[in-house]
């Protein structure tokens, strides 16, 4: 695809891998705010993120990975950016997710400005700060991520959004600050149900998206 699709990170980004835990849960995980805002982002120079080989035939590939609603929206973002991959994305958007957990868990505010837009970015600033106050520490872990589906794809205006459910299985324990556990288990990964979308400006030089929204799996 043309500079527009999310995929595995080089080497020196896996060394960074970043979970967090967002959407539907159960049991003891925390939880935190929400985002729903409609903007156009951009990012500095490093990124999890590149550029996509083309699909031959310029067509999008439609199977069990993307939703039917999501198919006209896909269609859009190919035309208007020539060579746009759906399944290299959806690669791309399980590093992301890893990426993003992570560095939420650790609290690493610099890794989620180059992730994140402004509103999720103090979204999660705000959580971190919370848990910091309270003394508590994560210690989490992404088991597996059991299934991801673009769930929806829109052109609005010159910005392209993809929205991805993650299905995953998360590992979650937290800790006071002398590390004694106070909730949770390593033994007991937790379903965890999230819809991530991301979002792009169209035809930009920068080939990379950012998290604009999180929410709830119905």
């Amino acid at each position: 695809m043309v500079a527009v699709v999310l995929i595995a990170m080089v080497a020196a980004f896996l060394a960074l891998r970043l979970y967090m835990v967002l959407g539907k849960r159960s049991g003891h995980e925390e939880s935190f705010p929400t985002q729903a805002e409609d903007r156009a982002v951009t990012q500095g120079a490093t990124r999890p993120v590149t550029d996509a080989v083309p699909p031959k035939d310029g067509l999008i590939a439609l199977d069990s990975s993307v939703e039917p609603g999501a198919a006209a929206g896909l269609r859009q973002i190919a035309q208007a950016e020539n060579g746009f991959d759906a399944a290299a994305f959806l690669d791309g958007s399980k590093s992301a997710y890893r990426m993003i957990l992570e560095a939420y868990w650790k609290g690493d505010e610099e890794q989620l400005g180059w992730l994140t837009d402004a509103d999720v970015r103090e979204s999660f600033s705000e959580a971190i700060a919370a848990r910091r106050a309270a003394g508590e520490v994560l210690d989490n872990r992404l088991v597996t991520i059991e299934k991801a589906v673009i769930s929806a794809a829109s052109v609005e205006g010159r910005t392209a959004r993809i929205t991805v459910r993650f299905d995953a299985d998360i590992a979650a324990v937290t800790r006071d600050s002398a590390g004694n556990v106070i909730n949770g288990s390593m033994d007991d990964a937790v379903p965890t149900h999230d819809v991530w979308t991301f979002a792009r400006p169209l035809k930009s030089n920068d080939p990379n998206w950012l998290l604009v929204e999180t929410d709830e799996a119905s």
